[in-house]
């Protein structure tokens, strides 16, 4: 039997993908070349977070995270769901107007925040350093465990009908079809959601790896309850686009339910190279301490390296794929695709069914970016 839609990826976004176009009654079949949750969704901090870079960014992220909210109660705990809220911290008295003002915005399209003193933010997280300026509390930002977010958004795809393939290497995609190593496969439509490799199996998609490490503890419960993120996470992570392709690291704490605190971030452009680069963690080790010194006294038992998948403007490519007929995509989340996992395949889904979204999914288009000169180039027939 010829699926309804072929979806590339077993990441959270493909998962999410297969169990959204399950839900309307579409056969569905995943291909994956390792296993489910087992690439950069392994690598993932986790969180639901509310982000606002852009307005772009903004809605798809505030739509996502309502998703994850109403589906909270569904969630096993093997997903390790948790309303921990984010902390934004103000380094110092010159980041309070911007605290401030991100506060204002957040309200004004409907996201509750409140700001916290400094004196507010010593008592709500101690192991903080003294004379940090304040804080923008986002209280129902989440944390999940994103492998385990994965299996389950699969296996309930599966119970619907959907199968799934893993450890199936696909080379390429073309109009109403799918090649493996060893065959054919037709689909009326298909999904590419594999991520960071995403534009090796569709040229032109304006994709890159963007390497990151995070340094993982042992089990301290109760050394800190919230998301603590710097108020300069967004320039100096995501503000180094791809065109600049600077390093950079920011001061991201994330408390796991575990016990286990897991420290970020990093940021840099160096191809699928997944060793540990030690000048960066030691930079990124560095600024967790000045945000927080008695990090110094806990035990680190692992770090990691992963790769975003990053696009030029920081917004994900999700919708047709206007160069070949059948094609939709949905990558190029970078640090963002647990976060807007549910928003993504609810997009997707809308797209590949012809009908309106809850939010206006034009910045998303996969059509408005491409890596090469070939910008007007279509396939016959691949307009909707």
């Amino acid at each position: 039997m010829v699926p309804d839609v072929v979806v590339v990826g077993a990441g959270i976004v493909g998962a999410a993908c297969a169990d959204a176009l399950s839900a309307e009654g579409l056969s569905v079949l995943v291909l994956e070349s390792r296993f489910c949750g087992g690439g950069t969704t392994a690598a993932a901090m986790g969180h639901v977070v509310v982000m606002d870079d852009s307005p772009a960014q903004f809605a798809l992220t505030a739509y996502s995270r309502r998703l994850w909210e109403d589906l909270a109660p569904e969630l096993p705990a093997s997903c390790e769901d948790r309303r921990t809220g984010t902390l934004w911290i103000a380094a110092d008295a010159s980041e309070l107007a911007p605290l401030r003002a991100k506060g204002e915005a957040h309200r004004a399209q409907g996201v509750f925040a409140e700001e916290l003193s400094e004196g507010d933010l010593a008592r709500e997280e101690p192991n903080l350093r003294r004379g940090l300026a304040g804080a923008l509390r986002v209280p129902e930002d989440r944390v999940v465990y994103p492998p385990a977010a994965a299996r389950w958004f699969l296996e309930r795809a599966e119970r619907r009908g959907a199968r799934r393939r893993e450890g199936v290497e696909v080379v390429a995609i073309g109009p109403g079809s799918v090649r493996t190593r060893t065959e054919e496969i037709p689909a009326g439509t298909v999904v590419n959601a594999a991520g960071a490799a995403a534009p090796l199996l569709t040229p032109g998609l304006a994709i890159l790896p963007r390497k990151g490490h995070l340094v993982i503890t042992d089990r301290y419960p109760g050394f800190c309850r919230h998301q603590l993120v710097e108020l300069g996470y967004l320039a100096s992570a995501h503000g180094a686009g791809i065109e600049r392709r600077s390093a950079s690291v920011a001061f991201n704490l994330q408390p796991r339910a575990t016990g286990q605190m897991l420290l970020g971030s990093s940021r840099e452009f160096a191809g699928f190279d997944g060793s540990v680069n030690r000048g960066i963690r030691a930079r990124m080790i560095r600024r967790g301490l000045a945000f927080m010194p008695a990090l110094a006294g806990l035990s680190a038992i692992r770090t990691w390296v992963g790769f975003r998948p990053a696009t030029p403007d920081n917004l994900p490519l999700v919708g047709r794929w206007p160069r070949t007929r059948g094609l939709f995509v949905a990558a190029g989340h970078e640090g963002l695709g647990v976060t807007t996992a549910l928003g993504t395949a609810r997009l997707a889904a809308d797209a590949i069914l012809g009908r309106e979204s809850a939010i206006d999914p034009a910045p998303y288009a996969p059509g408005r970016l491409f890596d090469d000169e070939e910008s007007h180039h279509e396939e016959p027939g691949a307009r909707a």
